[in-house]
């Protein structure tokens, strides 16, 4: 192994020498902790730490890195306390997670690291996102993301490194070539002679390098460092190096040749740097030891501490809290917002010190859109054509002219990666909007929306400023893949908000109320609504609060509760049966869901119709009918009855679509409970 010093003095070298023996002295520790059942599970890192601990020193330390399971060296080289890592291992209340989130599963921003989620690849997209953040604001930084050879057969690889070089992103991709994922050997995980092979299909520069020689991997990741920001490009470095454990402790080593690991040892990068030094007469063997005796020091200091922690206390009420994010403040000032509050038919009028006028539904969104432009000049919107060509729907038309390209941002065809972006711009203080063509689209980004998104505040308490917009149901002929009503996939994931309005006032109040709040919403808008509803709504800027329902009619017969296409169905009925009282509501919010609003309906009536466009199979009309029945039972005169879509995929043809649709079995639900 050559080692080349370039100009790097005797005190860097020494510097790298104690920052490498760290990681690999900690995991030495571990071993042992393990085996005496001290804890519980350890992914070993031993033989890689040179990536690790050089790709850490040639960053600065406000460049984000998206570290993996085997890259504790990151951490350590980031100064990250010890003893707070080790809290962060036990499960403890201290660590970096509250006890939520296991070994590397974690960030922090204040070292700007975000931490791995178990789906190896999510992670490459995120550093686009940060990396689109620095080339925004115009900061000469970049951002790293670490894959193993196993990811890189992701497709979240393939999308993240597109993106990159399609939006010229400075992003190092890094890949630890160890030779197997977890068992499976490189023979079987491609075909390309090098994986460094494939940054020229993407349009991207690359090299090869190895991986055991913390000098070459620092002196590498400090020039594409430069390249990266001097050129505005992504570049991708192929590390190759070894695992001298299993993919975990539990797993062994019994897959791997054993003449592997005899070969490997001689490229050891601890010992093969230490030996250098000594050649060179930058340490002697007797600072060496005193080296390694002050970082043993330190580690049982540091453990010692970390195994002081007390005992984790059960908190139910702080764990619900955690889920979500308090409201963002701008500037340090809680944004001052009008509040419309439509929740009952008579509860407002409109201020005269306001303009309304007759919108359709369509415009209510592309107004809230463009006023959230203004108000936030950190807001960004992406999605599949809507820049120049304004959108599948136009919604976004001529924005692009108003806001420019830079906050305006067509996208490849890969939602995931996109979903991720969103992501990283956040981490870095920027709203995102990002329209899914369809919402069906919705389910080649469903990983990113439900493991990243959803969890992120709750795992290490970062935010994930991104609304996603989601075009969704039938009534349009449009087939099954243009139609799905997909709502309730993600109603079932904590973290996540979910908005579904059905009248325009309601569609420019919420999704501004969306891109106001902290956390992830998914904005569903039906697209038979775009152009067939229209209503008043206010010129100025206002807020639909999220998670209140709407009273659109009292009643006294029979209860519907709805959202979406269900609220015109209902309200339709009503006005063709005077005879029948309904009480309507408009959920409007999906989740968190207005209990009190459903436990008020159904003590007005006593008998409850759940209308959903959404198939009845799993649809979120179950979940009410189960709180009612749970919460309310003692109010109910008849069972809860469901009238919902089809259990089918929704078919092209349009008589066949009527009849897949609730509305045609509306009137039978209703004349069921009256006769109970």
């Amino acid at each position: 192994m050559q080692f080349q010093r370039r100009d790097l003095s005797n005190e860097q070298l020494i510097d790298f020498y104690k920052k490498l023996l760290l990681p690999r002295m900690i995991e030495e520790k571990m071993l042992v902790l393990l085996r005496q059942g001290k804890i519980s599970k350890w992914f070993s890192g031993i033989g890689q730490e040179a990536i690790a601990v050089g790709a850490a020193l040639a960053l600065q330390d406000d460049e984000w890195i998206m570290p993996l399971h085997r890259n504790l060296g990151v951490f350590t080289t980031r100064n990250m306390p010890l003893h707070k890592l080790f809290m962060q291992w036990q499960g403890s209340y201290d660590g970096y997670s509250k006890g939520r989130e296991r070994s590397f599963h974690f960030g922090n921003k204040a070292h700007h690291i975000c931490g791995m989620i178990s789906h190896l690849g999510p992670q490459l997209a995120i550093a686009d996102g940060t990396a689109l953040a620095h080339k925004l604001k115009r900061e000469n930084k970049v951002s790293l993301a670490f894959t193993g050879e196993g990811g890189t057969s992701e497709g979240d690889f393939h999308e993240a490194l597109n993106v990159a070089a399609v939006w010229d992103l400075p992003v190092i991709f890094l890949i630890e070539n160890n030779g197997y994922g977890l068992s499976t050997p490189v023979s079987e995980q491609y075909r390309c002679e090098n994986l460094i092979d494939r940054a020229k299909g993407y349009g991207m520069e690359g090299v090869q390098i190895d991986g055991n020689n913390i000098l070459t991997v620092y002196d590498t990741i400090k020039g594409v460092r430069d390249y990266c920001i001097n050129n505005q490009k992504p570049y991708l470095i192929e590390c190759m190096t070894f695992r001298m454990r299993g993919h975990e402790e539990a797993s062994g080593t019994k897959y791997i040749p054993q003449h592997l690991f005899e070969e490997w040892k001689e490229k050891d990068p601890a010992i093969n740097y230490e030996n250098f030094l000594l050649d060179e007469g930058v340490l002697s063997a007797e600072t060496i030891e005193s080296i390694k005796e002050e970082t043993k020091n330190y580690i049982d200091e540091e453990l010692a501490v970390g195994f002081n922690a007390p005992s984790i206390k059960i908190n139910t009420e702080e764990e619900l809290k955690d889920v979500y994010a308090e409201k963002s403040t701008i500037n340090g000032q809680r944004l001052t917002v009008k509040k419309i509050d439509n929740s009952k038919p008579v509860s407002y009028s409109p201020s005269t010190e306001s303009s309304w006028r007759e919108a359709r539904f369509i415009n209510a969104i592309s107004d809230a859109l463009k006023q959230s432009m203004e108000q936030h000049p950190n807001l960004i919107l992406m999605g599949q054509d809507i820049a120049e060509y304004g959108g599948a729907f136009k919604i976004t038309e001529g924005f692009v002219n108003m806001f420019g390209k830079e906050r305006v941002r067509n996208t490849p065809i890969c939602e995931s990666a996109i979903v991720g972006a969103s992501l990283g711009l956040s981490m870095e203080g920027f709203k995102v909007m990002m329209e899914m063509q369809f919402a069906d689209f919705a389910s080649v980004g469903f990983n990113q929306i439900v493991n990243n998104l959803a969890k992120i505040y709750y795992r290490w308490r970062q935010n994930a400023d991104v609304v996603i917009r989601m075009p969704t149901g039938a009534g349009v002929g449009a087939g099954p893949f243009h139609s799905q009503s997909n709502e309730a996939w993600f109603v079932h994931t904590p973290g996540l908000k979910v908005v579904y309005p059905s009248t325009p006032v309601d569609a420019k109040g919420l999704l501004i109320a969306a891109i106001n709040d902290p956390n992830p919403v998914l904005y569903f808008e039906h697209k038979a609504l775009y152009r067939s509803i229209s209503g008043n709504v206010p010129d100025e800027y206002y807020e639909i609060e999220i998670g209140k329902a709407r009273i659109v009619d009292y009643g006294e017969d029979i209860s519907i509760i709805t959202y979406g296409a269900g609220v015109h169905w209902a309200t339709e009925y009503a006005n063709t049966h005077e005879d029948i009282s309904l009480d309507i509501l408009d959920l409007r919010t999906l989740l968190p869901l207005d209990y009190d609003a459903v436990k008020s309906s159904v003590e007005r009536t006593g008998k409850v119709l759940i209308l959903h466009e959404d198939t009845l199979t799993g649809g979120i009309g179950g979940e009410i009918s189960a709180w009612i029945n749970e919460h309310c039972y003692e109010l109910l005169d008849a069972p809860v009855i469901r009238c919902a879509s089809l259990d089918t995929p929704i078919p092209f043809n349009i008589e066949l679509e009527k009849n897949f649709l609730a509305k045609a079995r509306l009137d039978e639900s209703v004349r069921k409970l009256l006769e109970y």
